[in-house]
């Protein structure tokens, strides 16, 4: 694609381009509209596609996981052996608890190994699976619609990419202890029951005790997770916006408004993450008191089966270490629960990212563009951003090979929206339009992208030096064309006037340099992309008069053999226009020269009134009629 495919400011969007204006007061009804809110139990299922990759090192880590679990449930019977075989029988024999010793000892490292190859592998692998989710969230993104991203706040895609995912990262890192506490949390049941399954049945009576207050948390603690996840998003969405539009902010003296209404986010933002986090910690307190229950059980109950010599001091203090044991994993899962339940929010939210529609796509077959003529023709194209709203009505011209055509009209007339659809950013309601003779909608997006280049208004230069933001839009370009460029947009002077000439690193956006000097570049990325079709949408609004008529200059040799559709105000890039078409309320009022169109003292004649002539020539009905056609639309 000759230009970056930025989110156009189309007039005919919403106010503000996004429902809710600048407070976002529709934010959370269009987040939930398009990404939904409801628990979907697939996202495990979903999950597990990119985990396939890495089945072998998985499988390693759960075998890892296994010995840690029966090395786990090992300790407790080597010294239940200990003391009945070693220590309390009458006979006591020191070669024997030195046996017992080793094979502690060898248990001991055993855990460790299986702990340690455990931690390793799951480690690596979830970095490397959330480095595929990221990349597959950051193509997708890419190929969405203008009209997604019209709708979305750059803050929240930007959460769903980082903290969701960061979220999954917490949720791989525990998945595997989860699995390893489940297991011997089911050994120790065993155990137990093998071991006495009197004493074990009494002693895990209070599980249900635990499972009846964990019904009654669950739901709740799935409301609360959900909730802080979303106002995390909206008060990401809402510093983003701001960041964004500082200087705006700063301008109109806005701080202490925005901030106040930052602050009501933030707040709901604070009070949902302290009603989970108290969600969190609520059962921990619980288990505990549960742990000390069941430890009573055991002392009490296996302390008098022990008196009455139905049981063995070893069982006994085995029964205490695995009742000890068996808690800990259930306080576990109850902490990585809450970790889990944040992971399947933030789940369900990448996944809805991933699975929004991609609205424009290339037909099956689609033909690639490779050499066209530029011709450029709209055929009854009729087109709106909402439904029953149209921006252009049956719109009918044609710009021949090598033609440059000026679009003018009051704003909101629809002269951006129909750059917008040439380039095939959305897709027409009725009608055609054709590129080189072929329908948009028959050729690939990438082909097309090729043969048509785009200069906005506001110029978007990336962070990179200026040599590599030149030849952005083709990466066979060498220094010479990049140079050759940049001399024609008369950029060149400046640029080796800067301390590092075209290998000056650029800040964001551009920032250390003018608003007229990115334009320049912006121009020079043009000429390199070499399209046979240019679209100019305001091109020169934000250069001087002095650098406008530099660029006037520029124009002639970089139009030349090409088709150029030019949206000006600028009487100069009008004036010097093949053919004018004037737009008022998405029709086509007026075409012609501006001598022609001048002579007919219609709406073209008022705007030039309005616009570039001295007020004192103008007579006061004029004014009034182009104020009306103004507010009119």
């Amino acid at each position: 694609m000759a230009m970056m495919p930025q989110s156009l400011a189309v007039p005919g969007k919403p106010p503000g381009g996004r429902p809710g204006g600048p407070d976002g007061g529709l934010n959370d009804e269009m987040d939930e509209r398009i990404f939904g809110a409801a628990f979907d139990g697939r996202i495990v299922q979903r999950f597990l596609k990119f985990l396939t990759p890495y089945r072998a090192r998985l499988a390693v880590a759960f075998c890892a996981v296994v010995a840690f679990t029966l090395t786990q449930l090992s300790i407790p019977l080597v010294i239940r052996e200990a003391i009945d075989q070693a220590l309390v029988t009458d006979t006591q024999d020191g070669a024997l608890l030195d046996l017992i010793a080793l094979a502690f000892l060898g248990v001991i490292v055993l855990n460790l190994i299986a702990m340690y190859i455990q931690e390793t592998i799951v480690g690596k692998t979830a970095e490397r699976i959330l480095f595929d989710v990221r990349r597959t969230m950051y193509v997708h993104l890419q190929r969405l619609s203008m009209s997604f991203m019209d709708k979305t706040e750059v803050g929240r895609l930007m959460a769903r990419l980082q903290s969701d995912v960061g979220a999954l990262q917490e949720f791989l890192d525990t998945t595997v202890t989860a699995i390893g506490d489940i297991l011997l949390l089911a050994g120790i049941v065993t155990v137990l029951i093998l071991l006495n399954w009197q004493l074990g049945l009494l002693t895990l009576s209070v599980v249900l005790v635990l499972l009846i207050v964990r019904m009654i948390w669950l739901p709740l603690a799935k409301k609360a997770f959900m909730r802080a996840r979303q106002t995390s998003s909206i008060v990401n969405g809402a510093l983003a916006e701001n960041i964004n539009g500082v200087r705006t902010v700063q301008e109109m003296i806005r701080e202490r408004v925005n901030f106040e209404r930052f602050e009501i986010k933030a707040a709901d933002n604070l009070r949902s993450h302290l009603r989970a986090a108290k969600f969190s910690q609520v059962m921990i307190p619980i288990v505990d008191t549960l742990t000390g229950a069941a430890m009573a059980i055991v002392v009490v109950v296996g302390g008098n089966m022990v008196i009455g010599g139905s049981l063995d001091v070893g069982v006994m203090v085995a029964f205490i270490f695995y009742v000890q044991r068996f808690f800990d994993p259930i306080r576990s899962l109850t902490i990585q629960y809450s970790v889990m339940q944040r992971a399947m929010a933030s789940g369900q939210r990448i996944f809805e990212v991933i699975d929004v529609p991609v609205d424009i796509v290339d037909k099956p077959g689609a033909l690639a563009l490779d050499q066209i003529d530029g011709a450029i023709e709209l055929r009854g194209v009729t087109f709106g951003y909402l439904p029953g709203q149209p921006v252009l009505n049956d719109i009918n011209f044609r710009v021949a090979p090598g033609e440059t055509v000026a679009l003018v009209g009051p704003t909101g007339s629809g002269k951006t929206s129909i750059t917008a659809l040439i380039h095939r950013f959305y897709d027409v309601w009725e009608g055609s339009i054709l590129v080189g003779g072929h329908d948009v909608r028959d050729v690939t997006q990438h082909s097309l992208g090729k043969q048509v280049g785009m200069v906005l208004q506001d110029p978007f230069l990336f962070t990179g030096t200026i040599f590599e933001n030149i030849k952005y839009c083709s990466a066979e370009a060498t220094r010479d064309d990049v140079v050759a460029a940049a001399k024609a947009v008369d950029a060149h002077g400046f640029i080796t006037r800067l301390p590092k000439g075209y290998d000056t690193m650029l800040e964001q956006r551009g920032g250390n340099l003018s608003l007229g000097q990115r334009q320049l570049l912006s121009f020079a990325r043009a000429i390199v992309a070499d399209t046979k079709v240019l679209l100019l949408d305001e091109a020169t609004a934000s250069i001087d008069s002095h650098t406008e008529r530099q660029i006037q200059l520029a124009l002639k040799s970089l139009l030349a053999g090409r088709t150029a559709l030019v949206i000006a105000h600028r009487l100069a890039t009008v004036r010097g226009a093949d053919r004018i078409i004037v737009l008022n309320q998405g029709r086509i009022v007026e075409t012609g020269s501006h001598r022609e169109l001048m002579a007919k003292r219609g709406l073209y004649h008022r705007l030039y009134a309005m616009n570039y002539a001295s007020f004192d020539d103008i007579p006061e009905e004029i004014i009034r009629q182009a104020a009306a056609d103004t507010s009119a639309t």
